[in-house]
């Protein structure tokens, strides 16, 4: 039994190997007889294309070389309009410095601080409870006051004070120590503002007494001249440290990187003198190990 199971095994296998050699040379006949019909369907098929792409290709020629003359035009007028706008930027930096800048916002807030002394700076609501629901109302106001009433235009000639330091500080950039009185002025100005017009403007006693639901409320005048104050503050700060900061920035250290030649270039021009010598030393200054009766006795002649 054992050895018929082991002959239809080989006979099996020996059936294998003969059917896989019938189908290889089955499939190399076949790709023998279809590979010249393959290769001629291939060369067809790249001369249609190539023929497509000529006939595409003159076709689409003229519109092509609209474009990219359009798109070198574009390039240009990009171009043209970066480099004026290089030219105007750097104009502009060489007229509008940083100091001027400082000093000219010191201007516009002293200037906002005069004008905030004629506006109304509180007013008196009457029934504004009653229009809260209403959204295109408002409640009637009465008793309105400017800012300079309440302190007697106090600040008004501490707003021109502050343009002539202004005006002083942009004629000579060297005086940039006029920051600390306009800061000072900036400060009297919001202290004034907080401590006079602020409880003045929120006080609504007497009008509480004859009309029903009567609140005070503070209007632009006050807020402007917040504002104005907080202005003059900064812009003293920064006239006082602009030319610490640009003197800081320009003798920063330089880190542009460098090649080996430059950075030997910059090592003989920085080259330290050389040494003196021990036996020059010795000529100028005496031995510290010979002191006195520590040094040998002279020989006798």
């Amino acid at each position: 039994m054992i050895a018929a199971a082991r002959r239809r095994v080989m006979v099996a296998r020996v059936r294998a190997a003969t059917l896989s050699k019938r189908l290889d040379r089955w499939a190399n006949r076949t790709m023998v007889r279809l590979a010249p019909h393959a290769l001629r369907a291939l060369r067809r098929a790249r001369r249609t294309a190539t023929g497509w792409a000529r006939r595409g290709g003159r076709r689409l020629r003229p519109f092509a070389v609209l474009l990219f003359r359009r798109l070198a035009r574009l390039e240009r007028l990009l171009l043209r309009g970066a480099a004026r706008v290089r030219r105007i930027a750097a104009r502009a930096r060489a007229v509008v410095t940083l100091h001027r800048a400082i000093c000219a916002t010191i201007l516009a807030a002293a200037a906002c601080l005069a004008v905030a002394q004629f506006l109304d700076y509180r007013a008196v609501e009457i029934g504004g409870p009653g229009y809260a629901g209403l959204p295109g109302a408002s409640a009637p106001t009465r008793g309105e006051e400017t800012a300079g009433e309440a302190h007697a235009y106090l600040l008004l000639p501490a707003a021109l004070l502050a343009a002539a330091l202004a005006l002083a500080a942009l004629a000579n950039p060297k005086r940039h120590r006029l920051g600390r009185p306009i800061f000072a002025l900036g400060l009297l100005s919001l202290a004034v503002a907080l401590l006079i017009d602020l409880p003045a403007g929120l006080d609504a006693s007497a009008e509480q007494a004859r009309f029903a639901g009567a609140g005070a409320v503070l209007q632009s005048g006050f807020y402007a001249e917040v504002a104005a104050a907080a202005g003059l503050m900064l812009g003293g700060i920064l006239l006082v440290l602009a030319p610490k900061a640009a003197a800081r920035y320009h003798a920063g250290p330089c880190r542009t990187r460098t090649n080996l030649f430059a950075r030997a270039v910059r090592g003989l021009r920085r080259r330290r003198r050389r040494r003196a010598s021990s036996r020059a030393k010795g000529a100028r200054r005496g031995s510290r190990r010979r002191k006195g009766a520590a040094s040998a006795p002279a020989s006798p002649r």
